[in-house]
């Protein structure tokens, strides 16, 4: 390979990593990554209840909002996980404690239900690649 290959490749190799990192939207500082702020929720704030099922949204897209919700312990929980454009490693959800491992649709809804008797202590999920992570605390 000559000279002139390799300064091209090595060019071409700058952009596409350049326009890489341009495109996320990841925040990342000392290593640690954490979502944009697509979701305007705040932390800890109590899903609702609806026929006796709490409902916990979240957001995948860049990594998960909102990061930390607080629910009740002790009663059957939907986490509703909201995809729009998720072709990150967020669409690829693992929630250990419940077994749980899945490839979100890029756009959509999914519905993972959790019964009573698993609602409690800290329920945490991450990507595939542990960059992104969520918990909900059942209280």
């Amino acid at each position: 390979m000559n000279k002139s290959v390799t300064v091209s490749l090595g060019v071409a190799i700058l952009l596409i990593g350049g326009s890489i990192a341009y495109i996320s939207n990841t925040q990342c500082r000392g290593g640690a990554c954490s979502a944009p702020s697509v979701d305007k929720k705040i932390e800890g704030i109590r899903p609702e209840v609806i026929d006796g099922v709490q409902i916990i949204e979240i957001t995948a897209k860049g990594g998960y909002a909102p990061r930390r919700t607080v629910a009740k312990a002790g009663i059957p929980t939907t986490i509703r996980v909201r995809t729009n454009g998720t072709f990150d490693c967020s669409s690829s959800l693992l929630i250990p404690q419940l077994n749980y491992h899945k490839l979100l649709p890029s756009s959509g809804v999914e519905n993972i239900e959790i019964p009573a008797s698993d609602a409690k202590g800290t329920l945490r999920g991450l990507c595939s690649m542990g960059m992104y992570n969520f918990e909900i605390d059942f209280e």
